[in-house]
């Protein structure tokens, strides 16, 4: 059974990128989104630890449950990590602007 291939258009986005869609022109905008992913960054390696803590105690948590949420966490970590030095680097550049 094969899936079809769905062109990127039909994707929704994620919920960290909603509000800029929506109210790009709004006063404080960038510091909402930007808020708002510390927040899913914060609460992906919260629920890591969960899942580890679980797993360790022997609560009921398994292995690649406590892997994948762990994996999760880090490369949510690192997306917005890149995303930082991106918005860093361009501020940076329009220091350099000479007016």
């Amino acid at each position: 059974m094969s899936l079809p291939i769905l062109p990127v258009s039909s994707i929704a986005l994620p919920d960290t990128l909603a509000p800029a869609a929506a109210g790009a022109s709004s006063p404080g905008a960038f510091q909402d989104v930007l808020n708002g992913a510390i927040q899913r960054v914060e609460s992906l390696q919260t629920d890591a630890t969960t899942s580890v803590q679980n797993f360790l105690s022997g609560e009921g948590g398994e292995l690649h449950t406590a892997i994948l949420a762990q994996q999760r966490a880090d490369l949510g970590f690192d997306m917005f990590l890149q995303v930082r030095n991106k918005v860093v680097g361009a501020y940076q550049e329009i220091m350099k602007m000479q007016m």
